[in-house]
């Protein structure tokens, strides 16, 4: 079986793409779950302040989740760019 150098490099940058949004996902996903626990909390312990946590949560969970935004696009350009 005869395999060529851009058939290796396609498996290598579909690989690269599979690697960048599993790794890309942890984070965020972590992040955002941390965010809204304490969110619930900060709730539970001053239900007045409500809207304002949530805004406050919401913004947050945003910047958390540019991240994952991040890893996708390059996985992305992996996929169709280099491979």
């Amino acid at each position: 079986m005869d395999i060529d150098a851009k058939t290796i490099i396609r498996a290598a940058a579909l690989l690269g793409a599979g690697i960048a949004m599993g790794f890309g996902a942890i984070g965020p996903g972590i992040g955002e779950g941390f965010v809204g626990g304490k969110a619930c909390e900060g709730i539970a312990r001053q239900p007045e302040l409500q809207g304002s946590i949530i805004r406050t949560m919401l913004i947050a969970d945003a910047i958390a989740e540019s991240t994952g935004i991040y890893a996708l696009v390059i996985a992305l350009l992996l996929i169709f760019v280099v491979a």
